[in-house]
C-alpha cells in the first residue's frame, strides 16, 4: 500500500506533466488548482443538494474560487475558513456583496473586507460543504495536503450541533486515483465528486467525523489554532469532550 504522501506526490506530478494545473505554482504542497475548475463549479451549481442549500462551506483554496463566487451570485451565505484556521470563519451573506464584486469578495485575498469573522456561537446551520482535494478514490475517501484543516474543520461543526451535511469535492478528474488510500479514523470522507467531466456519487461505506478527536490534538495546534480554545469553552451545541 502506498502511503498517503506518495499519492498525493504521484497526483501532484501526474497534473503538473500533463498540463492539467493551473496558477499558483508549484502544485506541490498545496490544493492544485485546474484547468476546468469553472466547470466543475456550473455542475455543481447543477444539484439539487447545491440549489436547495442556504449556506454553504467552502475551502479557501484557488481551485474552488468559481464556486464561492457563484454561491455568492446565486443569494446563498458562504463560509469560508481562514487560512489554518487562524481566525475560524468568515461568513460572507450576499447582501454583503455589491453585484459584479462576488469573485473578489469571495477572494482570500477580500474576503475579510466583505465579510465578517464570526464566533462558534453566531455560525449559521450549514446545509453543504464542499472541500478541496489532492487525491480522491472514487468510494469517497480523500487526501488534502497533509495537515488536516477540512477533517477538522467538519468535526469542529459537529461539535458546535450542526447537522450532518453532504460533502462534495470539486477536482481534475486526473486526481481521481485507484490506489488503497491508507485512512484514519479523523478524516473525512465525500459524498460526491465533481471534475471537469461530471458528477460521481460516491455512495461512500466511511462515517464523517462526529467531533474533534481531542487526543490527536497537539499542544502547538491548540496555541496555533485560538478557535480550538473557543470550542473547548463552547458551552452550546452537542456536548463535547
Amino acid at each position: 500500500m502506498s502511503s498517503k504522501n506518495e499519492i498525493r506526490h504521484q497526483v501532484w506530478n501526474r497534473l503538473t506533466e500533463k498540463k492539467r494545473g493551473r496558477f499558483p505554482f508549484p502544485l506541490v504542497g498545496r490544493i492544485p488548482n485546474f484547468k476546468g475548475a469553472e466547470k466543475a463549479a456550473s455542475f455543481v451549481q447543477s444539484m439539487d443538494i447545491y440549489q436547495t442549500a442556504d449556506v454553504v462551506k467552502v475551502n479557501p483554496d484557488s481551485p474552488q474560487l468559481p464556486l464561492r463566487a457563484a454561491i455568492l451570485k446565486d443569494g446563498k451565505t458562504l463560509l469560508i475558513p481562514t487560512p489554518r484556521l487562524k481566525d475560524g470563519f468568515v461568513m460572507i451573506k450576499p447582501e454583503y456583496v455589491p453585484d459584479g464584486e462576488e469573485r473578489k469578495a469571495a477572494s482570500i485575498k477580500h474576503m475579510n473586507t466583505y465579510g465578517k469573522v464570526v464566533p462558534l456561537t453566531d455560525i449559521p446551520d450549514i446545509d453543504l460543504i464542499v472541500v478541496g482535494s489532492v487525491a480522491i478514490h472514487r468510494d469517497g475517501r480523500r487526501l488534502g495536503k497533509g495537515e488536516g484543516y477540512a477533517d477538522r474543520e467538519y468535526a469542529i461543526l459537529r461539535e458546535t450541533g450542526n447537522k450532518a451535511v453532504p460533502v462534495i469535492t470539486t477536482i481534475h478528474s486526473e486526481q481521481l486515483v485507484e490506489n488503497d488510500i491508507p485512512r484514519d479514523s479523523y478524516d473525512l470522507a465525500v459524498d460526491w465528486i465533481v471534475t471537469e467531466e461530471g458528477i460521481i456519487e460516491t455512495r461512500t461505506p466511511y462515517e464523517k467525523p462526529q467531533g474533534i478527536e481531542w487526543d490527536h490534538v497537539t499542544e502547538e495546534e491548540m496555541d496555533k489554532m485560538p478557535i480550538l480554545n473557543e470550542l473547548k469553552n463552547f458551552s452550546g451545541g452537542t456536548d463535547l469532550k
